[in-house]
């Protein structure tokens, strides 16, 4: 009959000299070690990466927040400025004699 096989256990310092790279387990799962390893660094580079990508998310909304302020005084702006009232009262500062139509507009039907 075979003897039963002692478990050896595990000490600190056998993790730290790199004696447990050699037990039987892991020479046997070292393809499964390598994978859960490497799982292991792209689960945390996703997580930067995400995180990374969140903050640039919350800058542009900000900066998108900003210019739509910015756009909406620059609108406020030319409609005021365009307006009839406005626009004869900067041809009376320029000096330039021009006046507003006295008759109404007229639709001319066929």
């Amino acid at each position: 009959m075979s003897e039963p096989k002692k478990k050896k256990k595990v000490s600190a310092k056998g993790f730290l000299d790199g004696g447990i790279l050699t037990e039987e387990f892991v020479t046997k799962q070292y393809k499964l070690l390598v994978l859960i390893v490497i799982l292991i660094v792209i689960f945390i580079s996703n997580g930067y990466s995400c995180m990374k990508k969140l903050t640039e998310i919350e800058a542009l909304k900000e900066r998108l927040k900003d210019v739509k302020y910015e756009n909406l005084i620059i609108s406020t702006e030319l409609t005021s400025h365009s307006r009839q009232s406005q626009v004869e009262e900067l041809l009376k500062a320029k000096g330039i004699e021009l006046s507003g139509s006295t008759s109404p507009a007229m639709e001319i039907h066929k």
